[in-house]
């Protein structure tokens, strides 16, 4: 059986996700799955076990009538029998029903005429369980399982020797700073209080290529820390693995960290808790009462570490 899913988004999208793959190759053990998503996240399917391929697809573009078309070629190719779409719209719709794909699965909206199963959508519930009720077109009302990933071996590999480089090989707090706008400054209050109350216990920051001012600002308030640049979400994970607490803001790395099972801080702007957290002791989300994560104060996050050390 060959199955395909279109998942547009970012690659914490595609993570969130996963449930719904994994009780899709359970209910079918020999289908072949394929996903179609924005370039940018094909990378997240390194660390998907269920997958076979990726069809990179901008989404986000606007897309001429040949984009359209040479999608709908790659698509009608493959020959699938099944097809869930995360993604609503007239577009869409019509796209899947072109296919000739005999079993159209999607929520319930513009196109629905399209489909042959239009599912409820409840957009305000934690985001995998949102994407899971899509199963229940095939009959599955099961709740989601957890999310999970599977890391390849090299890309352990990987975070052991850089553990090692850094001399952080029995435990580190992980800190991703990158998404959101939390000030460098009430990350350095954050951390210097930290270190002064554990200082055996290393600071690793993770960076993008191109980097922000807190690594400068850390420095200047006499915080050690590492700094590294995972290029690709399978040696995020494997890092994130490795950690004994991660703090972070919403994205990738708070997708991750549920994946993996590490104890995790999320700081939470317009994001809301119940959408993007399972609910789980190991997992605290800090809620802005503004929508605006900079307004999380510093203590608030240090009374949650208090509570948990």
């Amino acid at each position: 059986m060959h199955i395909l899913a279109l998942v547009p988004g970012g690659i914490s999208d595609q993570i969130l996700f996963f449930p719904t793959l994994e009780t899709l190759k359970h209910r079918y053990p020999g289908a072949v799955i394929d996903v179609v998503t924005d370039p940018q996240s094909v990378g997240a399917y390194r660390v998907a076990s269920t997958v076979r391929k990726t069809i990179p697809f901008n989404f986000r573009d606007r897309n001429s009538l040949a984009d359209w078309s040479n999608l709908l070629g790659v698509i009608r190719e493959q020959e699938y029998e099944l097809v869930l779409t995360a993604q609503g719209g007239w577009d869409v719709g019509l796209l899947l029903w072109l296919s000739g794909i005999p079993e159209r699965i999607g929520f319930a909206g513009k196109g629905t005429g399209f489909l042959t199963q239009a599912i409820l959508d409840k957009p305000n519930q934690y985001l995998a369980q949102r994407y899971h009720d899509l199963l229940q077109g095939i009959g599955v009302s099961q709740p989601c399982p957890e999310i999970k990933v599977t890391i390849p071996r090299k890309n352990l590999e990987w975070a052991e020797a850089e553990q090692q480089r850094l001399g952080i090989g029995n435990g580190y707090l992980l800190v991703d700073s990158t998404r959101g706008d939390y000030p460098s400054s009430s990350w350095s209050l954050i951390l210097k209080n930290i270190q002064e109350q554990q200082p055996n216990l290393p600071i690793v920051l993770i960076q993008e290529e191109t980097p922000t001012d807190l690594p400068q600002v850390l420095q200047e308030a006499g915080i050690s820390c590492k700094t590294l640049i995972p290029e690709e979400p399978a040696k995020l994970a494997a890092l994130i693995a490795g950690a004994n607490l991660v703090l972070c803001t919403e994205g990738d790395t708070l997708q991750l960290a549920v994946a993996v099972q590490t104890f995790t801080i999320a700081l939470l702007g317009a994001a809301k808790i119940e959408r993007y957290l399972p609910q789980s002791d190991r997992f605290i989300g800090l809620q802005s009462t503004t929508s605006s994560m900079k307004d999380i104060s510093p203590q608030q996050v240090l009374d949650v570490l208090a509570g948990q050390r």
